[in-house]
């Protein structure tokens, strides 16, 4: 353990062109990954590095908020800082001018997700341990003094998340088997929607060769036809006990989810993602009701916790999908963790950090809280631009070792505009 003080934060427009229609859903056009990135100087010379997923067009104004939510941050001590970080973070998101711009949504909690990231990869750095070592040696008041429960104590108190840690601490050494086998992962990267039927079916069969045991596609055509024969081509590939789950991306109102849910549900999917509004959880609980016993998986813009105690309280979701690039940062990622533990429900985290962080949440998840170890969705296409990338062999993210959350990228694919 180190003392580190930070002395300068730079933020950075890194921008990743797509190819061929990679990242495409039917609402969004997957022509450009972009990272809005926190870097905290210090006077170790340690960086800490965070980062929050957008689609390039206003990256540049989640970095100009980045800068100004975090200049109270110079020549604090990451210890001290991290100490009782939930009343930091919650006076993050607090801060009124920003907060007026939200709250707690929208390009100001993306910035907060950056910042939040960054100080986490401080931490860990300091202390010389990867991001789920870092967690994991915490007591359970430590990482409760890391949370913000404001808003939540109607459903999840201090009290009842210090009691989920600590009825797991005894039951760990039964679950950090996970840290020699790896985490598994699904595949999202074989169905993109702009994807041609033949490439979807080479895709899949590379995925299965691969080891991968779960895929993913991509619906909501104009052409509801077209969802239907793509879907029902990758269950013929994968056979009848394989996994498929069909993501939507809001692209349904609530009669066309209807139809659709009806018209899919033959091919059995393992879940529906994001078949409608993210917002409209009163869409949401009436499909969940009537499309049984498919499941709704939701999470991805979903961005704070009130939003997803409101669509468990609702009995709208069976899959939470919390994005530490979404919400603000690892902190809120354990808090809506807490919460699903609480009500029953599994959490596969959606990756707008290409899965670099989440593969360290996820093993906490499991160890620390008991949250079953699904699979973690893996999305390889920014690969090549971070320093320590994601190790998935045999279709299994394999534990990392490095320092920090894994979110450095190198310099030279860094630069963006």
């Amino acid at each position: 353990m180190q003392n580190i003080t930070i002395t300068g934060i730079q933020t950075k427009d890194a921008r990743f062109p797509l190819e061929d229609g990679a990242g495409s859903d039917a609402v969004h056009s997957g022509a450009e990954y972009a990272f809005a990135v926190t870097q905290l100087q210090t006077d170790k010379g340690i960086q800490g590095t965070g980062i929050c997923l957008t689609l390039g067009t206003g990256n540049q104004l989640v970095c100009e908020a980045i800068e100004y939510l975090s200049a109270h941050l110079r020549d604090l001590d990451i210890e001290e800082l991290m100490s009782n970080f939930g009343v930091v973070s919650r006076s993050m998101a607090d801060e009124p001018g920003m907060r007026w711009l939200g709250p707690h949504k929208g390009v100001v909690h993306l910035a907060l997700a950056s910042i939040v990231n960054a100080c986490f990869d401080l931490w860990a750095k300091a202390r010389q341990v990867p991001l789920w070592r870092l967690l994991l040696d915490l007591t359970p008041e430590q990482l409760v003094d890391l949370l913000d429960f404001h808003y939540l104590e109607d459903h999840l108190t201090r009290e009842e998340a210090l009691a989920i840690f600590r009825d797991h601490l005894a039951t760990r050494a039964r679950r950090e088997g996970v840290l020699r086998t790896g985490y598994p992962g699904y595949d999202t990267s074989v169905g993109w929607f702009q994807y041609e039927d033949e490439r979807i079916r080479e895709n899949a069969k590379k995925a299965l060769d691969s080891g991968f045991q779960a895929i993913k596609l991509k619906v909501g055509s104009k052409d509801g036809e077209r969802d239907v024969r793509r879907a029902n081509l990758l269950r013929e590939i994968v056979g009848s006990q394989g996994t498929i789950m069909l993501d939507a991306n809001q692209q349904w109102t609530l009669a066309e989810a209807r139809k659709m849910c009806a018209a899919l549900a033959p091919m059995n999917p393992y879940w529906v993602e994001e078949p409608t509004h993210p917002d409209d959880i009163q869409a949401h609980r009436e499909l969940a009701r009537e499309i049984v016993p498919m499941r709704i998986a939701l999470g991805e813009h979903v961005p704070n916790l009130v939003l997803f105690k409101n669509f468990i309280e609702a009995k709208a979701v069976h899959f939470m999908q919390p994005d530490c690039t979404r919400l603000a940062g690892v902190s809120e990622f354990i808090t809506a963790s807490l919460l699903a533990r609480k009500y029953g429900l599994p959490v596969v985290p959606h990756v707008g950090d290409m899965g670099q962080i989440h593969q360290h949440l996820v093993l906490f998840n499991h160890i620390a809280m008991g949250h079953e170890a699904l699979f973690l969705e893996h999305i390889p296409h920014l690969r090549k631009h971070f320093c320590h990338p994601a190790t998935v062999s045999n279709g299994v993210y394999q534990t990392p070792q490095e320092p920090g959350l894994s979110s450095d990228l190198r310099e030279a694919t860094a630069g963006g505009r």
